[in-house]
């Protein structure tokens, strides 16, 4: 699972507070990055598996390509291929390909940091457009889609792939003292990306067709991942809470706050950590588009 980085604005008086905290965000996006594709490595698998391509693409661009998951996963599912990995981020990009480096995979890796919603740089004329929980960060969704059919070879691919939210953790009882706590913690961050993030769950096999693609087609998987859990899982679960705690800590009640607390104190008795009941539940959504031969 890949992000593009959201940009944020500030002031010239508050620029070196705004950029710690921004360093800080993005070093906790990465790590949350990083763990989704060791824990869902094997569905990220699968998914790279099924993607109707015909001959194997020689050059895949992977869109918002974060810290590199789609990207590792398509240079191994096409082990002929180079892939053009695209990110805002330079941070991400700079961890990309310093784990490309380590797997001897940088000949097979070229980065470019780009804004989507700016100009787009010149990326070739890939086979397969790879873009992985990125396109409902776009400000104008048409425009990126239009942009990777004019790009993509004729014959080519585009495969989006979106997720349900984030993944889901604890029991539908837990904690004890406040049962139901994970379910309304996400939907208060449903109700918040309502209003900042308005493209996340739009029908993008409807946006495909009105661009001009073929959606040959489309496919949801569903994990479900333990008990019992890795340590990896226990990680993830930790990072991805905090990242939601940052989310919904204006809204949320002050006995539930006070409950997720409780979780991600990683001292205390009730550490998330410390739960032997862990899962990983999600669901991920894909679309397979041609770019018709004569268009």
């Amino acid at each position: 699972m890949t992000h593009t980085s959201q940009r944020a604005s500030h002031d010239h008086a508050g620029h070196a507070a705004h950029q710690q905290g921004a360093d800080h965000n993005e070093d906790g996006q990465a790590e949350i990055l990083d763990l989704d594709a060791e824990v869902l490595a094997e569905h990220i698998a699968s998914i790279t598996a099924w993607l109707p391509v015909g001959a194997d693409p020689r050059h895949i661009v992977d869109l918002g390509c974060g810290t590199g998951t789609g990207t590792f996963a398509l240079l191994k599912r096409f082990p002929h291929a180079e892939v053009t990995a695209v990110d805002t981020s330079a941070g991400h990009l700079h961890r990309l390909l310093e784990k490309a480096t380590t797997e001897g995979l940088a000949d097979r890796v070229h980065t470019v940091q780009a804004d989507l919603d700016a100009t787009w740089p010149d990326l070739g004329t890939p086979e397969l457009v790879w873009a992985s929980a990125s396109m409902h960060h776009m400000a104008d969704p048409g425009r990126a889609l239009r942009q990777v059919r004019n790009m993509l070879a004729p014959g080519g691919l585009f495969a989006v792939v979106e997720l349900a939210g984030f993944p889901r953790f604890l029991p539908e009882d837990a904690p004890e003292e406040r049962p139901g706590l994970e379910e309304r913690c996400h939907a208060a961050l449903a109700r918040h990306h309502s209003e900042r993030v308005p493209h996340r769950g739009a029908d993008w096999g409807a946006k495909l067709a009105a661009t001009g693609f073929i959606v040959e087609a489309e496919r949801t998987v569903t994990v479900n991942i333990g008990p019992p859990h890795t340590d990896a899982v226990g990680r993830y679960a930790l990072t991805s809470l905090r990242r939601l705690r940052s989310g919904v800590a204006q809204t949320l009640a002050a006995e539930d706050l006070a409950a997720l607390d409780r979780l991600l104190d990683t001292e205390g008795p009730h550490s998330i950590l410390r739960r032997g009941d862990l899962t990983v539940r999600t669901e991920r959504m894909m679309w397979a588009a041609r770019r018709a031969s004569g268009g």
